[in-house]
């Protein structure tokens, strides 16, 4: 089957922009493709600084012929219904028209159309310039002469070219006719922009990628970064040094180059009495270069690697040392910003967060870093903190925020106050905390174990829940401008990895009252509380839980231990996974959809406990005995937080719940029995409610 060949040959393509744009082009035609019945076998797209390129192979040389019939007027209706009729159609003559009797309102016209499919290529020369027309660039603009015109193409960058081919695989492929803003398809592409910057013919996809290898083009992002990444170790290796890899920097690296060469340079020893962290974000920031350390001290050494795109006459002699002049100045202004930094003590920068505002309505960050101590220090004996440090911690822990060197590498915050709090000769864990306070920042973060940062990351980003909940500023579908979420899922985590007994509620409400606005302490710790719920059941799910387990325990009401609703919702799972769990809950659900009909049809509940005098049959005496039982050995397990203990007391019922069902006619014909085997049925309910409320699981 044919094969499709698509190149779109611009200017640079920013590299933050590339597999975006390679993956739209993909979706974009393949999509298209589909809905002109065009169905393909598979599509792989590619992007390097100066192209976007596609290949679909699979594609039918033609679209599939399409019959439809259409129903019409009646037979004898009116003539201007038969006129419209034949219009709609295409018919020249009602008699072209097939008839169909419908049993119930007569004869109908029908008529039969039959619609040719075109040839794919034509499809394809159509919906190729719409898409580059409609492709969805972050920013484009207009270029040169041609954006003079009305309706010119806005692009990215100056798009130059277009190769466009079309065919079997063992032919001679056909170019693809259109034009794009003057710009026509063809089968021309061009080669490394100084390597072999010539005019070059391809025909399909395999011939495409080898002319531009040899044209020095590595088509491929994924191969660019295969070769960056194996010649940048093994440049290290050979000076017995080992690269300090960077997927995000690897990934940028490759975008920007076609053909990568890797070489390296050094800089002076004397900046290696800067941190490593500030050494690697000066020269990652400003040369997008790595850095490299000696395997035996895990410290950096005065190397660094860097990837050109050119094959240089000299050996890149030139290329090297143009990097390290690039680089000298830079560390050399890291260095100063470091040593000003040091000649300032953490607290004595404290003062001018008074002038700096977190938030209107919440005050300044001096304001909003008493209430973070105030938390902490509350917050401290719960973790197994020393107060005093954790006050101290969280005093410091936002000072590096007015640093030189924060102020030039932001992603550095944290750490430079945890080096600059060991300078003046802080606690290591009052240090620690300056820079573990920030964390967990995501799924895949750390999360702290030091009781004093745990204090006050837990206060952190309670503070900042509490006061945007406060304030009305909660997070609305997909957004969260104030990360929320993050924080609510930080605080989570920081709970369950330490295994911690932190009750929210108390601790949200701590939080609300340290705020100078006005807030309902009541109603807002519980709504907050619902959010916890929510990423809880996020985390969970992730993690392979049932969400609906989350809502079955948190309904039961008061559950603010998250550690404990945790450990209630695996039990259950695991209970529930048993063929003892999956009759029970088939047995409460009945139960719980008899009372829902019959307590709807009486329009009252049926709570109280029932009368043992009217049970007339064994079945409704074992149920009773056996739910006298498991509320007692359920409710001793559950407040031991013994809850597979629970679970196994609760696997009791089902026995006498299926027996009951099995012998036993609720709806008795003595209005007495009935009530009283219904409020049995209700007993059901309230015994299994000791460790979650079954109606909220699903199955």
């Amino acid at each position: 089957m044919p094969e499709l060949l698509l190149e779109l040959f611009s200017e640079e393509i920013p590299a933050r922009m590339q597999a975006k744009a390679a993956d739209d082009l993909r979706r974009m035609v393949t999509d298209k493709l589909v809905a002109e019945g065009l169905v393909y076998e598979g599509a792989k797209a590619f992007a390097t600084p100066r192209r976007l390129a596609l290949t679909v192979h699979g594609i039918p040389a033609r679209q599939p012929d399409l019959k439809d019939e259409r129903r019409g007027p009646r037979v004898g209706g009116p003539e201007p219904a038969i006129q419209g009729f034949l219009k709609a159609t295409g018919l020249t003559s009602i008699s072209e028209a097939k008839i169909q009797t419908d049993p119930k309102k007569g004869d109908f016209y029908i008529a039969l159309i039959e619609k040719p499919g075109r040839a794919a290529i034509d499809v394809i020369a159509e919906m190729i310039p719409v898409i580059i027309r409609t492709f969805p660039w972050p920013k484009s603009m207009r270029w040169g002469a041609r954006s003079a015109k009305s309706g010119s193409l806005t692009w990215v960058r100056p798009l130059h070219a277009i190769t466009a081919t079309f065919g079997l695989e063992t032919e001679e492929p056909d170019i693809v006719k259109f034009a794009v803003d003057g710009i026509e398809a063809g089968q021309t592409t061009y080669g490394h922009r100084f390597m072999a910057p010539g005019a070059i013919s391809v025909r399909r996809f395999e011939d495409y990628e080898a002319k531009l290898k040899a044209a020095k083009v590595i088509l491929d992002p994924q191969a660019r970064k295969d070769i960056i990444l194996e010649d940048a170790k093994e440049l290290a290796f050979a000076q017995s040094l080992e690269l300090v890899e960077d997927q995000v920097l690897l990934d940028e690296v490759s975008g920007l180059v076609e053909w990568p060469v890797v070489m390296m340079g050094s800089f002076e020893k004397e900046f290696l009495s800067i941190p490593d962290e500030v050494i690697r974000a000066t020269i990652r920031n400003n040369q997008k270069c790595f850095v490299v350390k000696d395997p035996k001290t895990d410290k950096l050494t005065n190397k660094f690697v860097l990837t050109a795109n050119i094959e240089a006459p000299d050996g890149g002699k030139t290329i090297v040392a143009g990097n390290e002049r690039v680089i000298r100045p830079r560390l050399s202004d890291a260095k100063f910003f470091y040593e000003t930094d040091l000649k300032t003590r953490l607290e004595d920068r404290l003062p001018k967060f008074e002038q700096i505002v977190f938030h209107e309505k919440l005050g300044t960050q001096a304001e909003r870093i008493k209430r973070i101590e105030q938390l902490a220090a509350e917050i401290a004996p719960l973790v197994g903190a020393d107060v005093e440090k954790t006050k101290r911690a969280a005093r410091l822990a936002k000072a590096d925020l007015l640093t030189e060197v924060v102020g030039e590498f932001p992603e550095l915050q944290g750490l430079m106050g945890k080096y600059y709090a060991l300078a003046q000769g802080e606690d290591a864990s009052v240090a620690a905390a300056s820079e573990e306070h920030w964390k967990p920042q995501g799924p895949t973060d750390r999360v702290p174990t030091d009781p004093v940062s745990v204090a006050v990351a837990l206060a952190d980003k309670l503070d900042t829940l509490a006061g945007f909940w406060a304030i009305d500023e909660k997070p609305t579908g997909s957004k969260d401008p104030y990360a929320l979420r993050r924080a609510a899922l930080g605080v989570i985590r920081l709970i369950i990895e330490n295994t911690l007994r932190l009750p929210i509620l108390k601790a949200a409400k701590s939080a609300l009252l340290g705020l100078s606005v006005k807030a309902d302490a009541e109603t807002l710790p519980n709504d907050l509380l619902a959010f916890f719920a929510d990423r809880l059941k996020v985390q969970l799910r992730d993690q392979g839980a049932r969400h609906d387990l989350v809502d079955a325990v948190f309904s039961l009401g008061g559950q603010d231990d998250l550690l404990l609703v945790v450990r209630r919702v695996e039990a259950l799972g695991k209970f529930l996974d048993s063929d003892d769990g999956k009759n029970l809950l088939a047995g409460t659900k009945r139960a719980s959809n008899i009372l829902a009909i019959e307590e709807k049809k009486d329009k009252r509940t049926f709570d109280g406990a029932p009368d043992a005098a009217l049970y007339k049959l064994d079945e409704e005496k074992a149920l009773a005995a056996a739910i006298d039982q498991v509320k007692a050995e359920a409710s001793a397990a559950v407040a031991k937080e013994d809850f597979a203990g629970a679970m196994s007391a609760m696997a009791k019922l089902r026995p006498a719940v299926d027996a009951f069902f099995d012998k036993v006619k609720v709806n008795d014909d003595d209005p007495k029995v009935r009530e009283n085997r219904l409020k049995l049925l209700n007993e059901i309910r309230a015994a299994t409610r000791a460790v979650a409320d079954f109606s909220r699981i699903e199955g």
